[in-house]
């Protein structure tokens, strides 16, 4: 599908990019015309770093990948330097690496808490920070941070995520306040969007087709999110047919959000 939007010549980096949201966002990213760094947590070698290389290079677009645990507080700085010496620079910062850690608020551990935080939360930025220096020398830097529609409402059992999700909405304000106006901030917040994982959750039920067809049906636009439908919004949101939009997190639930109780 052709992409119409511009990006040759910019250079992203990418979390999470051999599955699900990132892979669609490195793939239409490359589509659009960036030269992409991206990590994950698989090794170089694996199936998913190699569709990610071969996808963006499909494209004509220079590629790079590194493993990488961004839960680590080292990790995200070492990343961005090693990309940004790779890539020649950075334009644009796509922070999607996450995880989704569940728990009920009374179940949850200190352990299960601090995962969560370092990955779903402290990763963004700490990623976005040492990007900082960089996107100050582009002519067009721009963060955007995937966070979740469990920042705004959520339900039993996703805690803490809701709450790091939650965080990941606020910094998206405060780093469009603090960092502009050379460099803009904006957050997406995917509903349920239909990859693997969500495949394996529905595989944990009894009637697995019948859970997805019940999930379809609360949602009004009647079905799942694509990953590349949060890919061309990524696309959109870098691109210079925004300039004006920063310090917002749009969300893209299908229009569940809407409902104010569930019938199916």
């Amino acid at each position: 599908m052709a992409i119409p939007i511009d990006l040759t010549g910019r250079k992203a980096i990418i979390s999470g990019v051999t599955t699900g949201i990132g892979a669609a966002i490195a793939s239409t990213m490359a589509r659009a015309g960036c030269d992409i760094a991206g990590c994950a947590l698989d090794m170089a070698t694996s199936a998913g770093a190699r569709a990610f290389l071969d996808r963006s290079r499909q494209h004509g677009r220079t590629a790079f990948y590194h493993h990488c645990d961004l839960s680590l507080p080292e990790a995200p700085g070492q990343w961005v330097a090693n990309a940004a010496v790779q890539l020649g620079g950075i334009d644009i910062v796509v922070s999607n690496a996450g995880q989704n850690i569940f728990r009920g608020a009374a179940e949850c551990t200190e352990a299960d808490w601090s995962h969560c935080m370092n990955l779903d939360l402290a990763s963004h930025w700490r990623f976005a920070h040492a990007a900082l220096p960089y996107l100050r020398k582009s002519e067009c830097g721009v963060v955007i941070l995937i966070g979740s529609n469990h920042a705004d409402r959520t339900i039993p059992g996703c805690f803490p995520y809701n709450i790091a999700k939650a965080g990941v909405q606020a910094m998206v304000q405060s780093l469009a306040i603090e960092w502009g106006p050379r460099v803009r901030a904006v957050g997406i917040a995917p509903g349920f969007i239909d990859t693997p994982g969500n495949d394996a959750w529905f595989a944990s039920f009894p009637d697995p087709a019948g859970e997805r067809s019940k999930t379809e049906k609360l949602h009004p636009i009647g079905r799942l999110g694509r990953p590349d439908e949060i890919g061309m919004l990524c696309a959109f949101l870098a691109s210079d047919l925004c300039p004006f939009i920063t310090g917002t997190t749009l969300t893209v639930d299908g229009g569940r959000g809407a409902l104010l109780q569930d019938k199916v």
